[in-house]
């Protein structure tokens, strides 16, 4: 027998049901899924598609606006088919929520309706996107259909509901990956019921069958996926790996896109799936190279699969202590939904370590240390997380590989960090002065947002203070959706050789108090927002921007956004600068990179200035 649904109450008593573990499947019992604690929820196709709203919509309700708060959810969909064409499921997607399906590739899902991300509208003035944060949709196929009229929206949107439903709208900015997605129908990447402003986004492993509106997105990012028809660009969107997507044409006057026609290197992140007789495990796909196009359209995946048994099962209560004893043992790691608060690291010193949080699962440091750090072994694969600042200081938030550079990394079987999301401050009060650092060769950088907070707890100059977003150290070390912003020195720092970066999104700091407060050297205004230290003899980078609001009223200047030896090997294409909001910026970016390209200030407001290639 098996259960319809299993749930336990969930956080706020928004549902008061459990299920014993034992209805979850007749398989053995070390690979029955273990109890995950109570904002994990597995719906069946066979739950009531009443109760499977109603609790999408409880959940949402709470969420959408939540942008703080302390509530994460995984929703999981066992295989099967939800909802129809006649009866669509149509839900929103809040803030900490992670939808996923439990098959093993994304066909054994089905949802027939729609997922939407709208705008936020607080009354203050327009609604926009650019705050919808931190939520994710995976492994399933979306079959696009509408309700004949108007749903009531959970929450209410605040805009015409005719509006809302005239469409699938996924307004998403950074940190809202959709990977491993089949989309059959139109979806349109910007509320535009309202202003809607929005800057995203990232698609890995996706069909993208029908129509895909990009509209007014600033930026976005394509990797190894299928596409039916894409409509525009504004100022970067990135194309890598992909079948139907439209060619580079980049410069005044163009779509501005960029288009890499093979994927160097690329790993899934891991996966929770089920079988028919209800045994979990957590799938680890292959590692690809010189790959187009999503992982399973042979109708299969490549890869192992982990039981569930092998797995240590943390919740935010959980000591760090037990956490590590457990990885010393040779478990792997599942971080329930939750927030934790770490007195030390958490420490992955065996080789093939899977680290997979659910539900944004999110860690903070207490007392001044990393909240993870891995040894120089290979294989260690990392997703599914948040990493906050805490209150004291630290030197670093997540340190890949030992002290120094190398170690034992196998490029057969690198280390992988996918959609692992850092924030200074926002949340809660905190510093780091770095956020990420890679010392392992090899490694893969999927789908990383560090943001040093411009809005929300503990934001100011001398406040949430953060030097580097990220420093790699490592060889041979590929980023794919880089997202780093607001830092206060050199954003990014590539030290390794061989490095290659396709898309990178970067806002300069707001809030620099005076000229003289931000300076790299003497006669150097500001920091550039990506350096490639003086060593590096081979790197690659493909659609890079840098963007810059100094919003303090006075007048603030970056000499350049790029900084670089000029060394054939160091090479860089389709790269660009922002000035945004003449209203209220002033200053800007003085060239784009090394002094090559003209200036972005309020003279040319909004209107990217290109080098297509460097040197």
């Amino acid at each position: 027998m098996r259960a319809t649904m299993r749930r336990c109450r969930l956080a706020g008593g928004l549902v008061a049901l459990a299920a014993a573990a034992a209805l979850l499947g007749a398989g053995p019992a070390s690979a029955a899924l273990p109890d995950l604690g109570p904002n994990v929820v597995v719906f069946s196709p066979s739950t009531p598609q009443a109760t499977v709203q109603a609790e999408l919509d409880a959940i949402s309700t709470q969420q959408v606006h939540n942008q703080f708060g302390a509530q994460r959810y995984a929703l999981f969909f066992e295989p099967g088919t939800y909802g129809s064409a006649a009866h669509p499921l149509v839900f929103q997607l809040g803030y900490y929520t992670q939808i996923a399906g439990l098959g093993a590739t994304p066909n054994d899902v089905v949802v027939n309706g729609a997922i939407d991300v709208f705008n936020q509208c607080d009354g203050s003035g327009p609604c926009d996107g650019l705050n919808n944060f931190w939520r994710s949709v995976s492994n399933l196929t979306l079959n696009v259909h509408l309700p004949s009229s108007p749903p009531a929206y959970a929450p209410p949107t605040g805009e015409d509901p005719g509006c809302n439903n005239s469409n699938d709208l996924w307004g998403v900015s950074q940190a809202a990956p959709m990977r491993s997605v089949i989309v059959n129908g139109a979806l349109i990447l910007q509320d535009y019921c309202n202003r809607g402003f929005v800057s995203g986004g990232f698609f890995a492993n996706d069909e993208l069958n029908g129509f895909v509106g990009s509209f007014g997105q600033q930026q976005y990012f394509t990797r190894n996926s299928n596409i039916g028809t894409w409509s525009n660009g504004v100022w970067n969107q990135v194309f890598l790996g992909d079948n139907g997507a439209p060619p580079t044409s980049f410069g005044p006057g163009t779509n501005q896109y960029t288009n890499v026609a093979t994927t160097r290197v690329s790993e899934e992140p891991p996966f929770l799936t089920v079988d028919a007789a209800g045994n979990y495990t957590v799938f680890v796909p292959a590692v690809q190279r010189d790959s187009v196009g999503p992982n399973y359209e042979a109708g299969t995946e490549a890869g192992t699969s982990i039981p569930i048994s092998r797995f240590f099962v943390a919740d935010p209560a959980t000591s760090v202590t037990a956490i590590n004893a457990a990885l010393a043992r040779g478990r792997n790691l599942l971080l329930t939904p939750g927030v934790y608060h770490l007195a030390e690291p958490i420490r992955v010193v065996n080789p093939k370590t899977v680290v997979l949080g659910l539900g944004f699962a999110t860690l903070i440091p207490t007392n001044g240390t990393a909240a993870l750090e891995t040894a120089s072994v290979p294989g260690i694969k990392i997703s599914g997380l948040i990493v906050d600042a805490g209150p004291v200081n630290s030197p670093v938030l997540v340190q890949v590989g030992g002290s120094n550079a190398g170690g034992t990394h196998d490029r057969n079987d690198p280390t992988l960090l996918a959609d692992v999301f850092f924030r200074i401050g926002g949340a809660e009060p905190g510093r780091a002065t770095t956020s990420l650092v890679v010392n392992a060769d090899n490694a893969i950088l999927d789908d990383i947002w560090a943001w040093r907070a411009d809005h929300g707890a503990g934001v100011g100059w001398n406040s949430n203070t953060a030097d580097t977003g990220v420093v790699v150290n490592g060889d041979n070390v590929s980023a794919y959706g880089l997202f780093v912003e607001h830092y206060q020195k050199f954003e990014v720092i590539w030290n390794g050789q061989n490095g290659n970066v396709v898309f990178f999104q970067n806002e300069m700091p707001y809030d620099p108090p005076s000229q003289a407060a931000w300076m790299s050297s003497p006669t150097t205004d500001g920091f550039a927002a990506f350096l490639v230290s003086p060593n590096v003899t081979s790197f690659q980078g493909y659609g890079m921007g840098s963007y810059s609001f100094f919003n303090q009223g006075v007048p603030i200047f970056a000499t350049q956004a790029f900084q670089a030896p000029t060394t054939p090997g160091v090479q860089f294409h389709d790269i660009l600068t922002v000035f945004l909001d003449a209203t209220h910026g002033s200053g800007g970016i003085l060239s784009v990179i090394n002094g090559v390209g003209g200036s972005s200030t309020a003279a040319n407001a909004d209107q990217p200035v290109d080098v297509a290639n460097y040197p």
